[in-house]
Parts: structure tokens; sequence; C-alpha cells
């Protein structure tokens, strides 16, 4: 099978340009010393919006008891033993008018022992809490923006011993962007306290028709959204995957530690996405070292979803210390090869994690069969090659290697390959450790 045009023409080449690029990109790249791998976490707004009626609907509107719960059960059910951290708080948090003195003021009722009470709660529990505002005159739900209040603000939140600042676009000039949120980061830390920065910066840019900068963008912030905001359907993953596919020329060279596309919320464990789109939602986000923010109910998840959250292997990949995006390198009638470089580095040969992706409908599992070559895998140590949601471990495969997978309809089949160390190393390796021991 024959990579795309645009994928891997020559591992060698390719392993060099990516670490000039990195030295490069570091070189003007925000450096609060946060976020060094993807962000983890859980976000209220995709499965509980805003949703203000705590009268009708106590146990699903947004308020202090929701976020205080789902910081229990990432507790007891083990999210955050495999890196969940976050606990977010999305728009619709406050009153709609500020205090006197211009302060952001909690909605009273729904968040009735205020915002540091909450921010205590989190961090009592080994967490850490993020929040919402917007640089515009109002949120996208029409509550205060911190556009006139930005010192305040950020010192407000500093006082609340917040972790993680998302800033939205709504109600603002585009154009404006590029000053306002480069001068919202230094006001942030100019705080002492520090806090991730998120931002929404290049997509509504990209919705008037600006170029973003993204060498500037890099520069102020932690991670930032590039397109559409997340649904909850297949057909919303898709198109999302479908951007970053497309577009990432452009894209994937601005993501590396300290800095991160977000492709916006992980939606598994909700309404829309089958067992099989949900595996290929967090197969996809991990190749694209994406930050991974569940939006879902941690109290109703069904097991077999909580076990895709909870993939090990495939966080593991996702949270990879080099930060290199992954790349679409194949794509033809309807099957989509997808590879990120990661750790291992022997020599100049990565190891990779593969995800093999079959968008066809046509209700029949799908067979792939490729050489590791033709994935750019040309280490003549060989790779061991292990299946990251069966655990079937393949042992050591070559270059000249065909591997074949049969990949469900909307589902994935994701492959880790790691490079092997020179034999005779590995040989010495072995007669030190038998050495050692006996001394």
């Amino acid at each position: 099978m024959k990579p795309s045009k645009g994928g891997y023409k020559s591992h060698l080449i390719y392993s060099v340009g990516i670490i000039i690029i990195t030295f490069l990109r570091q070189a003007v790249c925000l450096e609060n010393g946060l976020a060094r791998t993807p962000p983890m976490g859980w976000l209220s707004w995709e499965r509980f919006r805003c949703n203000t009626d705590c009268e009708n609907d106590p146990d699903n509107c947004v308020s202090e008891q929701l976020f205080q719960t789902m910081s229990d059960l990432m507790i007891t059910d083990g999210y955050a033993a495999v890196g969940y951290e976050y606990v977010n708080i999305d728009d619709c948090w406050l009153e709609k008018f500020r205090a006197p003195n211009g302060k952001l003021v909690p909605d009273r009722k729904r968040f009735s022992s205020g915002m540091k009470a909450l921010s205590d709660y989190i961090h009592s529990r080994g967490l850490k809490i993020g929040i919402y505002e917007d640089f515009g005159n109002f949120t996208c739900a029409g509550y205060p923006g911190i556009i006139g209040h930005q010192y305040s603000d950020a010192k407000q939140f500093a006082e609340w011993n917040v972790d993680y600042v998302k800033l939205d676009g709504c109600y603002s000039l585009p154009q404006d962007m590029d000053a306002g949120y480069s001068e919202f980061e230094r006001i942030l830390n100019s705080t002492g306290k520090p806090m991730i920065y998120s931002c929404s910066w290049p997509v509504y840019q990209i919705y008037a028709g600006i170029q973003p900068n993204f060498t500037a963008i890099r520069t102020h912030c932690n991670l930032w959204r590039n397109f559409d905001d997340i649904q909850d359907s297949w057909a919303s993953v898709e198109s999302i995957i479908d951007y970053y596919g497309n577009n990432q020329d452009i894209i994937a060279p601005n993501a590396g530690p300290g800095h991160w596309n977000d492709p916006d919320m992980l939606i598994i464990g909700n309404f829309g996405l089958s067992y099989e789109q949900a595996k290929t939602q967090f197969a996809i986000w991990s190749i694209l070292a994406a930050p991974l923010l569940m939006s879902v109910d941690l109290r109703t998840i069904r097991p077999e979803f909580k076990e895709i959250l909870q993939n090990r292997k495939i966080i593991a990949v996702d949270q990879d210390v080099f930060g290199i995006q992954g790349r679409r390198i194949y794509k033809h009638k309807g099957i989509e090869i997808w590879s990120r470089p990661i750790a291992p580095l022997y020599q100049t040969y990565y190891s990779y994690a593969i995800a093999f992706l079959n968008r066809r409908t046509d209700g029949t599992p799908s067979d792939v069969a490729v050489t590791l070559k033709e994935l750019g895998l040309i280490s003549n140590t060989g790779y061991r090659v292990e299946d990251l949601y069966e655990n079937v471990d393949y042992e050591i495969l070559y270059p000249t290697t065909k591997i074949k997978v049969k990949v469900n309809p909307s589902g994935v089949v994701m492959l880790k390959a790691e490079v092997q160390t020179n034999r005779i190393n590995q040989l010495l390796v072995k007669k030190l450790d038998f050495f050692s021991a006996l001394n």
C-alpha cells in the first residue's frame, strides 16, 4: 500500500526535519512551564451545556454540586489514576452582571459557596480547576466578558487559585485578537499564579477569513482551537478528523510541549457515538497529540466507554514526551492510515503509533495489508508491534514484513511499533545486567 502524497517520503529526512522544526518552534513558543504534555481532564460544556435550571433539574444543571460530584468520580472511578487531572467549568457559571466594584460574581444560587470554596474542594481531591471566560463584551451565552476588566479578572482567577483559563472569542472583533489574546497571556503570567491558557483565537479569525499568525498564537497560548465546536455525533467527529487531515501541513508543525492544537472535547460515553466510533475518536485524538478533555456524565457512563477513556497504552501515546503531532499518511476509498512518531528513539529512528481507520459504511470489516516500510518504518533492527486495543503482541517485525489488519466500519485498529535497539547492544546490556547481579 503506497502512502498518499504528503506522506513520509524518507524516514531519515523526516526525522531530522522533525528535530530541526521542534528546536525552532520551541524558541518562539509560550514557556510558562505548563502543559508539557496535552492537558487531561473533564469539561462540562458538550454534555451539560448551559443548563441553569437547578429547580427542575438539580442533578444536571451547571452548579457547584455538579463539579464536586465529577471531581469525586474522577478519583473513585480511576480517571485521575490514569492522568485526568483538570475539572473545567465552562460557560454559564456567572451572574448576568458584575458586582458594583467590577468583579466577577459566580451565580449566587448555583455556586452559593463561592468559586474559592469550589476551587478548594477540587484541590482537596488532588485535582486542578479550570474556568471559562471570553475575550469580548459577553461570553457566548451572554454573561460578562473580560473586556475592560482584564487585570481584575486575572487577579480574581489567581485569588481563586485557578489552574487553567479558557478564553473564548464571542462578541469580539477577530482583528483585535492578536493584540488582545497576547495581552491577556502577559496579564495572567503577571499574577504569579501559573495557569494554563487555552485560546479560541485562531478559530474566530479563520471564520472571519483572516489567516491566523500561528507564530504568535503558540508564543502566547498553551492550546487553541482551530475548528468547529464538537457536537454529539459521528458526523461532527468525522468533520474534525477531515479538517485536521486536510490542513495538517499548516496545523501540525505548531504542536509541541507547552503548546497544542485542540480539536475539542471527547464525547465518548454520551449518545452520539457507537462503541467503534468512540474507539476511533480516542485513537485519532491521541495521534493528534490532542488535549483529552472528557465531556460525559461520569455517573452513568457505560463500562465499555469507561474502558476506552482509561486505556493506559493509548493515553501514553497522547502523552508522548516528544509531543510531535501525527499525520494522515494514506487516504483511499474510505480507508485512512494515521501515523505519529513517538518514543523511544533509536539513532534517527522513531517508534510509531499507527491508526488504521475505516470510513466506509458498507457494513463489513475491511482488510488492510501494508508493509512496515510503506508506513515509513525502515529501521533494520525491527519494531515490536502490538495492538493497543486488543492487546495482541505481533512480536518483532521488520521493514519488509507485511502486516494485515481487519478494521470494522467507522472503527479503528491502533498499533504501536517500538523501534528495537541494535542486537549487539541488547546482548551487551544483558551481560552487564548479569555481572551486576553477581556483584
